[in-house]
């Protein structure tokens, strides 16, 4: 069995004195829709800043493609296939949807046009719009764009951090569909959610963080009909 396009180990992290994560394994398989469920504050938010280089780690390791990431600075991490779309969007919003885009590609060397037409053909109002200033962009159409400035780094591994928050549940289904596209089309997405229905919904397996730990881990379709994970996260 080859091994995990992304794979985390014993990994430990804390803000100042105070340790946040403890001991973290996770995998994450070539092709493989992963995600990340739990309450608020459970650390999911920070295991993506670690992945991305945002956070230092304590303890433990993690490897992309073989290649240990400790060894590799945050900003040349897009440049190996690594891209995220972040938590609470960060868009720059006194540039255009296409500036946006354009910056998503940035460690690109060839022509961006045929994927920035492939995000507009996701998002459909974001090609209307691409002219506009980012910041007046709605709630929903700043997540798109945050999602499809990711999509601009031909990403091998997508990082997509609360996709779904504070939307609409029309424009939630449209993320997800795009999220099962892009999964079609060979990216592999680790999702951190607290829509956890919606999360293991698409995805192939998941994992259940509970304050900085792995909690349960297992099949989507397992951890759906979960007793405990239904009563906690599922509202059944």
């Amino acid at each position: 069995m080859p091994d995990p396009l992304l794979e985390i180990t014993g990994l430990v992290t804390a803000y100042g004195p105070i340790e946040v994560l403890h001991g973290i394994d996770v995998s994450v398989n070539e092709g493989e829709i992963v995600t990340l469920v739990g309450a608020n504050g459970a650390g999911k938010t920070t295991l993506m800043r670690c992945i991305s280089g945002v956070q230092p780690l304590k303890a433990g390791t993690i490897r992309f493609a073989g290649t240990p990431l400790s060894t590799i600075p945050d900003h040349k991490r897009a440049g190996l296939g690594i891209a995220q779309s972040p938590e609470g969007r960060q868009i720059f919003g006194d540039l255009s949807v296409e500036e946006n885009l354009a910056l998503g590609g940035y460690h690109r060397k060839d022509d961006l046009g045929g994927d920035m037409e492939d995000v507009y053909g996701h998002f459909p109002i974001l090609k209307d719009k691409r002219h506009h200033a980012a910041g007046g962009l709605s709630g929903g159409q700043q997540q798109m764009l945050a999602i499809g400035r990711a999509i601009m780094g031909r990403p091998k591994l997508l990082l997509l951090d609360e996709p779904s928050m504070g939307l609409a549940p029309v424009l939630v289904d449209q993320i997800l569909e795009v999220i099962s596209a892009l999964r079609k089309r060979g990216v592999t997405l680790l999702v951190v959610e607290q829509n956890a229905y919606a999360a293991l919904s698409i995805a192939d397996r998941g994992y259940v963080m509970e304050t900085g730990k792995i909690a349960l881990s297992g099949s989507a379709r397992d951890l759906i009909s979960d007793p405990r994970v239904r009563e906690a996260y599922l509202g059944a």
